[in-house]
């Protein structure tokens, strides 16, 4: 240590050298190169995620992506129904008039009335979702068709369910709307698993943002329960890039959303998403090529499979192969307690080791009826 007085009798021209610092005891270093020792840094670049981390399906301009054989199929069933279109109106003028015949020429006026009755069904039996009916399944529509640039926020109806696990969207004239069965809510309630119902309805609402409820869209497409391979291979690239859609809106509720398919709203925490995934390449045989090449959604293991590994879209007609990606849980699935809900301390003279165990129906972990 020095003392006061040793730095009061140091030199003038010491103490005032250029760049001179009386607590280091450096000098002559440029500061616009750094002290003495520092070297220029590269530039900082983040670090890169690996392909099947990223959420696949994100375009340049931030949208989810449109899965690679959609538009290709599109062209190819408009050009079919076209063709149709213009035999059936050659069969007329010739009289040859016949159930088909008339199912073509009528195609324009069956669709718009179907369209027509369905979104009136919605409006007339269904619970229109709002702030304060299913409000959190609504903030859920609103957040998804903001985040896939909508310019205006779809209707979205709850429709009983009487047990089953569906949602669809659709539209009639300017309206879009999405139905979501009631089930599925018990699926999303704060008891079960919101981010599988945010993926859900994120799905649905992308059906929208991709055009896939347009009338001319749908006209184009009237002959796709005719072409049995290509038709269904149409759809299901539709359902992989409303997948897109959900991904992109809450990823997170993706192995949720496919357990609930492949197990129900009950047993959906028994199902292994990535166990299940695991399958994809390993189920060999021409039945599995038929079965999902006559399917009109891909089959559970080839989308879980696509959902995990976001660096490629979703196979179309031939099974996954390679390496799996890294699995999406790594602990496996989450059995049901079998104690019920936690109950609260027994009162004072009450046996201590009372259980309360949930009865036929109902589901462990929410209250009792």
């Amino acid at each position: 240590m020095q003392s006061d007085d040793q730095w009061a009798n140091q030199s003038p021209q010491q103490a005032q050298g250029p760049g001179w610092n009386p607590v280091t005891g450096m000098a002559g270093w440029d500061p616009r190169l750094g002290p003495p020792g520092w070297g220029p840094q590269q530039p900082f670049s983040p670090p890169q995620i690996p392909p099947y981390q990223q959420t696949r399906g994100l375009s340049p301009w931030g949208l989810p992506a449109r899965h690679s054989w959609e538009i290709p199929l599109l062209v190819v069933v408009i050009l079919l129904t076209t063709t149709g279109y213009l035999i059936a109106l050659l069969f007329l003028l010739v009289g040859a008039v016949n159930y088909y015949v008339l199912l073509l020429i009528l195609a324009p006026i069956l669709l718009w009335f179907g369209r027509g009755q369905n979104y009136s069904a919605q409006r007339l039996n269904a619970v229109k979702m709002s702030p304060t009916q299913f409000p959190e399944g609504y903030r859920m529509v609103v957040e998804a068709a903001g985040r896939f640039g909508m310019a205006t926020v779809p209707d979205a109806y709850v429709l009983l369910g009487n047990g089953q696990i569906n949602a669809f969207a659709s539209g009639h004239g300017f309206r879009r709307y999405v139905v979501v069965y009631s089930d599925l809510f018990e699926v999303g309630g704060q008891a079960r698993d919101p981010d599988a119902l945010a993926f859900i309805i994120g799905h649905e609402v992308g059906h929208i943002a991709a055009g896939h409820v347009s009338y001319w869209r749908q006209l184009g497409m009237f002959l796709v329960p005719f072409l049995p391979i290509i038709g269904s291979a149409l759809i299901r690239s539709q359902e992989y890039t409303a997948d897109n859609h959900g991904f992109c809106n809450r990823h997170l509720g993706a192995p949720g959303a496919m357990k609930t398919l492949a197990g129900g709203k009950y047993l959906n925490s028994l199902v292994g998403f990535d166990e299940m995934a695991d399958r994809a390449p390993q189920e060999k045989g021409f039945f599995i090529w038929v079965v999902n090449a006559m399917s009109s959604h891909p089959v559970l293991t080839w989308r879980m499979w696509a959902l995990r590994d976001r660096s490629r879209h979703g196979r179309m007609f031939l099974r996954p192969s390679g390496p799996p990606p890294p699995r999406a849980t790594a602990a496996p699935p989450a059995y049901p307690p079998v104690a019920g809900p936690p109950q609260p301390p027994p009162p004072s003279g009450a046996p201590a080791d009372t259980v309360s165990y949930p009865g036929y129906g109902e589901y462990p972990g929410l209250p009792p009826r």
